[in-house]
């Protein structure tokens, strides 16, 4: 039996995703932006003052992946870190002025990006979709906690 990928869930998902990062960064990059930040200041505008470890955990990449962003973010005065107050060896990640003035650009792009790949799509599948992705996301981190 040949592979199709046309009904590959993983291969569709995984072209989606692909398209979105790069619609993403073209809308950001006017900002300053690159995809990677963004998600990182996506959880740092939920919740400032998250150590890199938590960021790891809650993004899901490899720990020198963000320790890469980091830096960056730090260089574009994104961030700063602050020593964590009971951890000697762990520093708090807070945004900078300069961030908190992106939220609202930033955010607006991702929306501009979402309202473009859902044109002509009903409300109602939308909705399906967006429920059907997330069980889908739940399953597969699921299992990847269980190795």
């Amino acid at each position: 039996m040949s592979f199709d990928r046309t009904r590959s869930a993983g291969y569709l998902t995984n072209h989606a995703a692909r398209l979105f990062a790069l619609a993403l960064h073209e809308r950001i990059r006017p900002l300053g932006l690159a995809p990677a930040q963004f998600m990182t200041l996506l959880e740092l505008w939920e919740q400032d003052g998250r150590t890199q470890s938590e960021l790891v955990a809650r993004l899901d990449v490899e720990q020198a992946t963000m320790a890469n962003t980091l830096a960056r973010m730090e260089r574009d005065k994104l961030i700063e870190r602050r020593p964590h107050p009971k951890d000697r060896r762990a520093y708090l990640i807070y945004l900078t002025e300069r961030a908190r003035e992106l939220r609202e650009p930033a955010t607006r792009a991702a929306a501009q990006v979402n309202d473009r790949a859902f044109e002509g799509i009903e409300e109602s599948d939308i909705l399906a979709f967006l429920k059907v992705i997330g069980r889908v996301i739940l399953n597969l981190d699921r299992d990847k906690r269980a190795e």
